[in-house]
């Protein structure tokens, strides 16, 4: 008997998924686990593996069609088949996770997300990459078979062509590599071009709607002198290795976090009836790529070091780029970061993403004439602004957390008490 293929739900929040491009044609042999095609998501794109051994039979869904969850888009026949096709449901959409009932005293910890799923075994039969590392290969005339990748399960991805492609590499100083701006259709000669939502596009409107407008939304800004916290990012580079230094982004983020775990009250997520304080830090980290936003995020990051924490945000950064990111690394964030200083902005204002009651924006650090102690000199400045929920913060417990942030930075050492 025959097996029908559905678009499956591959995250806990898809409802559509767009066929990217199909890794097996009809009559191809296919085995359980072996990938069909390639799928765009919400919020990544992700591999359509096989459900059981066969033959590859009627594809109904074409490369760059976007279908709903649940639909049949191709049969795997088994050996012997004539041709019927067994009526089986299509999987489960991946549930989100459920809010506990509401307690009055915060639980002591919070269960430790489960670990990303292993990446289904790659089809051996043609170089794995990234459409976008693709996209670069075309363009500059790489061969792929040339090029070793160091994305999951070998697949090449964009930082893999950077010193091949025509455009250059982005300087190692940017914590996080500029995406490339969109680009949009050729001139047809009409009045204007259209161009369908990709689902990243469609989740992040969906998102905003469901933000800004139902959540209440105050902002707090205060200006951190960063002269102490250059110092020792210096001093601390100069000990550690290349892969282990310590950027700018790296200590706001730490701070951030051990900052939140001495305000709770902000580390915290709104719900109907009830708003759950979390006992563990999970900072999401919002991430340019080249056709909207994502936000991965570091588990447990007050616990970790500040290496480790630049170690973690430079590989989510990547996989986020390269479209790769699997649910459980970029779900279930308490709070979250967004840093437009590479993009050379001194100050705005960022969307609180639900449940999460708070988002810290982070503008540029630069030199600017302040008196300290009297005297006018020149030092180097930043400027953070909090998005707070007022069902959740109130202004004084938001100016707070602010203020314990602005400590740690002008006083890096106060991050180890």
């Amino acid at each position: 008997m025959a097996t029908t293929v559905f678009m499956e739900a591959l995250s806990p929040t898809m409802e559509e998924g767009r066929l990217v491009k199909w890794e097996k044609h009809e009559g191809d042999a296919v085995k359980t686990g072996e990938t069909l095609a390639e799928v765009e998501t919400d919020k990544a794109i992700m591999d359509l593996v096989a459900r059981a051994d066969g033959i590859l039979g009627q594809i109904t869904v074409k490369d760059g069609e976007t279908v709903p969850v649940g639909k049949a888009i191709a049969v795997i026949r088994g050996t012997g088949d004539e041709g019927r096709v067994a009526t089986v449901p299509a999987p489960a959409p991946a549930p989100a996770a459920a809010a506990p009932p509401p307690s009055p005293v915060p639980p002591p910890s919070s269960p430790t997300p489960s670990p990303a799923p292993a990446p289904a075994p790659a089809d051996a039969t043609r170089v794995k990459a990234s459409p976008l590392a693709r996209r670069i290969a075309q363009q500059s005339g790489v061969d792929l078979n040339a090029v070793a990748g160091s994305g999951p399960g070998g697949r090449v991805v964009k930082k893999d062509l950077e010193g091949r492609a025509a455009t250059p590499a982005i300087a190692p100083a940017v914590p996080f590599p500029l995406p490339p701006s969109p680009v949009p259709p050729a001139r047809s000669g009409a009045a204007y071009e259209d161009v369908p939502l990709t689902q990243i596009r469609k989740t992040i409107a969906k998102r905003l709607a469901t933000s800004l407008g139902p959540v209440p939304h105050f902002f707090l800004t205060t200006e951190v002198d960063m002269e102490r916290a250059a110092e020792a990012r210096q001093a601390l580079n100069q000990t550690l290795g290349e892969d282990a230094k310590v950027s700018f982004n790296s200590l706001i983020l730490k701070a951030t976090a051990v900052a939140l775990t001495q305000h709770r009250a902000c580390n915290a997520w709104f719900a109907d009836d009830h708003i759950r304080y979390w006992n563990e830090v999970h900072l999401g980290m919002a991430v340019a790529v080249e056709d909207g936003l994502i936000t991965p995020v570091i588990r447990d990051a007050a616990a970790k070091s500040l290496s480790e924490i630049g170690r973690e945000a430079r590989e989510l950064a990547d996989q986020a780029r390269a479209r790769r990111l699997q649910p459980a690394q970029y779900t279930g964030a308490t709070f979250s970061v967004s840093n437009l200083g590479m993009f050379d902005i001194d100050q705005f204002t960022a969307v609180i993403n639900p449940p999460e009651a708070g988002i810290l924006a982070v503008g540029s650090i630069a030199p600017k004439p302040v008196v300290v102690d009297g005297a006018m000199s020149v030092r180097r400045r930043l400027r953070v602004t909090m998005s707070c929920d007022h069902r959740v913060i109130d202004g004084a417990t938001g100016a707070a957390f602010l203020k314990t942030l602005k400590q740690m930075l002008e006083n890096p050492l106060a991050m180890l008490l």
